[in-house]
């Protein structure tokens, strides 16, 4: 906190257009200020996510651009797992099928893959870890989940990534047919991004943020 007693803004740490506008979408909700690497000027390369797993990934990239900005930063981690692919491509999800594929492109390669399998043993999630950090080094990780199942062909025109694939059975339909708001309440970004601020509302994470607790 600054001396007034105000969280100061907290940075936003992505270059996908699609997950900053959902990060600071949800971030806001909670009642906190935002700000991207473009707002603070920050001309920085997109982190190379070379973890094993979503909570290394997210934990490195929110503390590298903590240690660039100055600011307690967060950042995610997320993938889609589908059970007939062995959980593929899961923390690959991002760079599935190399780096010459947009979302379209990988969407298809996702389906190609399953070719053949019946819709009711496409069963996938999507997970995402959230993760807040100092620049001094100190984050705190928070998971969530969203269960589903993959289409035969991609629907709806929002969201990003593989939401156009992404089945939600109680609303019956994909994350890319549903209202951001809506979908927000369940996914898996909406469920860690909210853990994070309840973390950060209370007393640890007052402390966390720098003020009395």
């Amino acid at each position: 906190m600054n001396a007034s007693g105000a969280v100061p803004a907290l940075l936003v740490a992505s270059l996908n257009p699609g997950k900053a506008r959902e990060l600071r979408a949800l971030v806001e909700a909670a009642g906190y200020q935002v700000v991207t690497p473009a707002d603070i000027g920050l001309a920085a390369d997109a982190y190379e996510e070379s973890g094993a797993t979503y909570e290394e990934n997210g934990a490195g990239k929110a503390l590298h651009y903590a240690r660039l900005s100055g600011r307690v930063t967060i950042a995610d981690d997320s993938g889609i797992e589908v059970d007939a692919l062995g959980g593929r491509p899961g923390v690959q999800s991002a760079r599935y099928g190399g780096p010459g594929l947009d979302d379209t492109g990988r969407n298809r390669l996702l389906l190609d893959e399953l070719r053949g399998i019946p819709e009711e043993r496409r069963t996938a999630r999507y997970v995402a870890v959230a993760v807040v950090a100092r620049p001094d080094g100190e984050s705190r990780a928070f998971r969530g989940v969203c269960e589903g199942r993959v289409t035969g062909t991609p629907r709806g025109a929002g969201g990003f990534g593989y939401d156009p694939l992404f089945f939600h059975p109680p609303f019956g339909a994909t994350f890319a047919e549903v209202d951001p708001a809506r979908k927000h309440e369940v996914s898996h970004r909406g469920r860690a991004l909210r853990a994070l601020a309840t973390f950060l509302a209370g007393a640890e994470g007052r402390r966390f943020l720098g003020g009395p607790a």
